[in-house]
């Protein structure tokens, strides 16, 4: 089924986490089905080149860099749009493995204020200008995390649950209103930084999480995915659409294949 123009009044879409993986697939996406893309990410080279590429597709985006967890430039930001469609709040991600016993309270404080306080910072600053639209769109993109934890993971979980309530929260605050509150939530995707980053640059660990699953998700299955859900009609909301490889079961079942 084709996605349908956003209309004039709720055109503009803001990405945060731009710079790589699902938030740059998205920007793409939500640009090529009509979107004018603002790509946010601390990474000003990264979110710029994307940009670029972009219009140089005959779409359209901007670059600005910004640092969700800081409220001040945060606000600033807010006050460059009069009204906005779509907000997706992708910025965010994991840090270590270790157990609750030994893991690390500055990663933990870290994955909360990027995953939870930027999403907040975001969704608070841009959220009168989702509503002036009269057909605004909050995403907020969870995982799979946010809904069963595993081992080794409860500083990441902890974090994307409580995304996750924060997205149930604002569904039943602002019913009536015309905004839409959508929560994707992944499993196993396999981008360039993601297990790289949670593993402090580890090669070695990082290709271990993928080690012998046939496709893990994309980048581009999750921007699809988000593109789809924003673009179905304005009365539909998908309240919260899980997405796995067919090779995951659950955040502790996944098949994979001997060498």
């Amino acid at each position: 089924m084709a996605s349908a123009a956003p209309p004039a009044a709720s055109r503009i879409a803001v990405v945060t986490g731009a710079s790589s993986g699902i938030g740059a697939a998205t920007a793409r996406g939500l640009a090529a089905a009509g979107y004018r893309v603002v790509l946010t990410a601390r990474r000003k080279d990264r979110i710029e080149a994307i940009a670029e590429e972009i219009n140089a597709a005959g779409h359209s985006a901007t670059a600005y860099p910004l640092d969700v967890t800081d409220r001040a430039a945060v606000d600033e930001f807010a006050t460059a749009f009069k009204t906005l469609g779509v907000l997706v709040n992708n910025a965010g991600g994991a840090l270590g493995a270790d157990p609750v016993a030994t893991g690390d309270p500055d990663d933990w404080r870290r994955m909360y204020e990027t995953n939870v306080i930027g999403t907040l910072n975001l969704t608070q600053a841009l959220l009168p200008k989702l509503d002036a639209s009269g057909d605004g769109t909050v995403v907020v993109v969870s995982s799979t995390a946010g809904h069963a934890t595993y081992e080794g993971g409860a500083g990441y979980a902890a974090a994307k649950h409580a995304e996750h309530v924060l997205a149930e929260t604002l569904r039943l605050e602002i019913v009536g209103r015309p905004v839409r509150v959508i929560e994707i939530a992944p499993g196993m995707v396999k981008t360039e930084e993601f297990a790289l980053t949670r593993f402090g640059g580890d090669t070695e660990k990082a290709a271990k999480v993928y080690e012998g699953v046939a496709e893990p998700l994309t980048a581009e299955d999750v921007a699809d995915t988000i593109t789809w859900a924003v673009t179905r009609p304005s009365h539909v909301n998908i309240d919260l659409l899980v997405v796995r490889p067919r090779a995951q079961a659950s955040n502790t079942k996944v098949h994979r294949e001997q060498p």
